[in-house]
């Protein structure tokens, strides 16, 4: 599943990619576009992109934010394990034959991370990179102590565990139209959900590359990152998950 926002420039050539990737593995695969609400030709392009693939679904939805529109493709998914990727394929898809063997070996929930032995970084400017090691190392003070990286956008999850944890997650359920991109901490409350319901949650190196065309905005998703982090931190000591 591929959230998409404003993303005309390469929407078609990342569904070709993906495509190709998914026609050349055994196992059974669908691919879901989730278009946030996009004001370029994301949605049409997108479903030009997808035309003759059986599995291939476009969902249409207004745009809410990176966070709802996951919500929205990963409630679509109808497969025994549920991924997503960024619409840039900043990691290689070929890394979800690490995951799924993740999946394989008895974890729930596979998470890529560009933290560990056998990880990489390609592109990153060093201020992006020290924002998102400050920010996971309040995600592990107040979260998630044994998580090295809860933001990278490439995950794998059971069915029975994604259904769970959207069931219990509270953040962007009900979220409004917005304006402009929106980068939150919605990946860090689907994992404190999954922790709290006993799923296990493996961290899978990967290599990332930065994309130049990044829609993160570093003050403005810096509090929005902040305040979903308290919030789930509220959550937890109200018992909300449990």
């Amino acid at each position: 599943m591929i959230p998409a926002y404003n993303e005309a420039a390469r929407i078609s050539s990342t569904i070709a990619a993906a495509r190709s990737f998914l026609a050349a593995q055994l196992y059974e695969s669908e691919l879901i576009i989730v278009d946030d609400g996009s004001t370029d030709a994301t949605a049409s392009l997108a479903e030009t992109a997808l035309a003759g693939l059986e599995a291939g679904h476009l969902v249409a939805r207004p745009h809410a934010g990176k966070a709802a529109a996951l919500r929205a493709g990963l409630a679509a998914a109808s497969l025994d394990q549920v991924a997503f990727s960024d619409a840039d394929l900043a990691t290689p898809l070929t890394h979800l034959a690490d995951l799924r063997a993740a999946i394989a070996a008895g974890c729930d929930i596979a998470i890529g991370s560009r933290e560990g032995t056998g990880a990489r970084r390609l592109g990153e400017p060093m201020y992006r990179h020290l924002m998102g090691r400050g920010f996971n190392l309040i995600v592990r003070a107040l979260l998630l102590p044994d998580i090295n990286d809860t933001q990278c956008g490439f995950k794998l999850f059971r069915r029975p565990a994604i259904t769970a944890i959207l069931e219990r997650g509270r953040l962007y359920r009900d979220t409004g139209t917005i304006t402009g991109p929106r980068v939150t901490a919605f990946d860090a409350e689907l994992l404190v959900v999954g922790r709290q319901l006993g799923y296990r949650i493996c961290p899978i190196p990967v290599v990332w590359r930065y994309g130049r065309h990044s829609k993160v905005q570093p003050a403005h998703d810096t509090w929005h990152n902040l305040r979903d982090v308290i919030l789930v931190r509220w959550n937890l000591w109200r018992g909300h998950y449990n």
